[in-house]
């Protein structure tokens, strides 16, 4: 049956009062949003804010999936802001939210650090023995926080565009796959986009650098066992010597990028590890070596790791021993490459991503050094910079991609805790222990 003309006609007139109320809201929502310039303005206020937090931060590194003691300064600098988050993502990661409806964006942060000695000097040195912020993960995380403190306060002045922000803290960057297990846990979902940032020390420091297409090689970590038969290295000629397979094995694997890939290709197949025996006089029974091969693309990845399997033990053979290939997917799982238009590493394999790159290089400020290198740092006065940007890309995202009123849906914490459930309790923590059903959080 048809409904009466007049009705028809006003559900019409509804429609269209609807429609226009919706644009008037975004409209008055855009107009009262933050400008990058604002923005901005008020990073440079926070610099020594965020300053203190990377020092604070580079004293105490940890190792992945042991971040404890970084994780609970978070949740410090989170509380006192009146942020609620949620805990624990893959042991020792969380996620602060901000906002609330669609669309939802995430910034993202690594925390772990290096098994790297810092050398003396240096004021805010670690303070673990053996461990260091090496790759600029203090860096990271300070600026992440900077922009946190920002959106916040925006979101309390009113100033945020509809839709939901949330913050990724993610362990066990440094080869654990961190990210692959947040994601495993759920803490991406409904996310529709993602950004992130490094530090780079090779740019010139506040410059800001990315691209469409691949930015980041692919990784994948191995290990070589070589057996033979060990005894005294006055009679070699009663022993099959590994350490002579090894170094042959080690040269012939050289081959397979300068030889068998393609010159307009990128791979590389370095080799970081080795071990032997521990006396002078004692040929072993074994070698171990160990190291990395990185593409940028998964096809390119794979070709040098079927090449690998294939060489260890036929050149091994050639010596007279056995070789065995371990790629440690359990302790170092596979990073796929990083892809600009639509991947970033587990991120990226998910939503669409981009990866940025903040240059931190100042020949006067001492910060020349490479990443991994025991004398990195950063020139510390571009890190309000990277606050900013990070929270003018949720900003900007958010303006350019809302499309309904925020009361319309809700997406800001998690379905199984509502933004409004936590903060009407007067805590800004959803304990992860409250509302997961066991099943993945025990295996992570």
């Amino acid at each position: 049956l048809m409904p009466p003309q007049h009705t028809i006609w006003k559900g019409a007139i509804m429609a269209a009062l609807l429609f226009a109320v919706t644009a008037v809201f975004l409209a008055i929502s855009h107009a009262q949003s933050l400008s990058p310039a604002e923005i901005m303005k008020r990073a440079e206020a926070l610099q020594g804010w965020i300053t203190e937090q990377r020092r604070e931060f580079h004293k105490t590194p940890e190792p992945g999936f042991s971040e404890l003691k970084t994780r609970s300064r978070i949740m410090r600098l989170l509380e006192d802001h009146s942020v609620i988050y949620r805990y624990p993502y893959a042991k020792t990661g969380l996620v602060a939210y901000i906002g609330s409806g669609k669309p939802v964006i995430a910034l993202r942060t690594d925390m772990d650090a290096l098994p790297i000695q810092e050398p003396d000097g240096v004021l805010y040195k670690s303070q673990n023995e053996g461990w260091m912020h090496a790759c600029g993960h203090d860096g990271h995380m300070a600026m992440v926080l900077g922009a946190t403190k920002l959106l916040k306060e925006a979101e309390e002045k009113g100033e945020l565009p509809p839709g939901s922000i949330r913050i990724f803290f993610q362990p066990a960057e440094e080869g654990g796959a961190g990210g692959d297990l947040m994601i495993r846990a759920g803490a991406l979902e409904d996310t529709e986009a993602a950004f992130a940032m490094h530090v780079m020390p090779h740019l010139p420091s506040g410059s800001v650098h990315t691209r469409p297409g691949t930015i980041m090689a692919g990784a994948l970590s191995f290990r070589v066992t070589v057996t033979g038969r060990g005894g005294h290295a006055a009679m070699p000629h009663l022993n099959v010597d590994p350490v002579v397979a090894a170094a042959g094995l080690i040269s012939s694997l050289q081959t397979v990028v300068s030889r068998e890939t393609s010159p307009l290709g990128s791979g590389v197949l370095s080799i970081t590890m080795l071990r032997a025996g521990d006396a002078y006089n004692v040929i072993p029974d074994e070698v171990m070596f160990g190291g990395t091969i990185r593409g940028l693309t998964h096809e390119h990845l794979m070709f040098m790791k079927q090449r690998l399997e294939e060489m260890a033990p036929t050149v091994a053979a050639a010596y007279g021993c056995n070789a065995t290939v371990d790629w440690r997917l359990a302790e170092q799982p596979y990073y796929p490459p990083t892809v600009n238009d639509e991947r970033m590493a587990s991120f990226a394999l998910q939503v669409p991503c981009a990866l940025l790159f903040l240059g931190i290089r100042n020949e006067s400020a001492g910060a020349v050094h490479a990443l991994h290198s025991p004398k990195f740092t950063m020139d510390e006065s571009v890190l309000h910079k990277g606050a900013a940007l990070h929270a003018t890309l949720a900003v900007e995202y958010l303006k350019a991609f809302a499309t309904k009123p925020s009361s319309d849906t809700e997406a800001a914490a998690p379905k199984s805790a509502p933004a409004s459930a936590a903060a009407s309790s007067g805590n800004s923590v959803v304990d992860v222990d409250e509302y997961d059903d066991g099943n993945e959080k025990d295996e992570l």
